[in-house]
């Protein structure tokens, strides 16, 4: 059983930037590949980047790609992500996600195993 939580949500102008945290607890955690999804007011959620349990292959959602950089610190059980250049369009809540099938990121939710509760990003215009 892994638990994630998320922190390092809040309000932000357009252009700013903000870190997420997730921590996880339980066992063989650097075995999970890591990610995070979003989800905006009355939209699907979404992808928006994952990492491999290495940290060596990491995927983007195109909405995102050279704005956001997700990293992860398998000693501190940790993944973050880096979001900078914040658009109003990224308002959503930000949920972290881990599956066991670490070898290579992810892109779907089709094969998570564990979710987080979530964190709300806000940023206004």
């Amino acid at each position: 059983q892994v638990q994630l939580v998320e922190s390092g949500g809040g309000l932000v102008q357009a252009g700013d930037s903000l870190r997420l945290s997730c921590v996880a607890s339980g066992r063989f955690f650097s075995n999970y590949a890591l990610g995070w999804f979003r989800q905006a007011p009355g939209k699907e959620r979404e992808f928006v980047s994952s990492i491999n349990w290495s940290g060596g292959i990491i995927e983007y959602a195109d909405s995102v790609k050279g704005r956001f950089t997700i990293s992860r610190d398998n000693s501190k059980n940790m993944v973050l992500l880096q979001m900078n250049s914040l658009k109003p369009e990224d308002t959503a809540v930000y949920y972290c996600a881990a599956d066991w099938a670490g070898v290579r990121p992810f892109r779907t939710d089709s094969g998570v195993d564990y979710w987080g509760k979530g964190t709300l990003v806000t940023v206004s215009s």
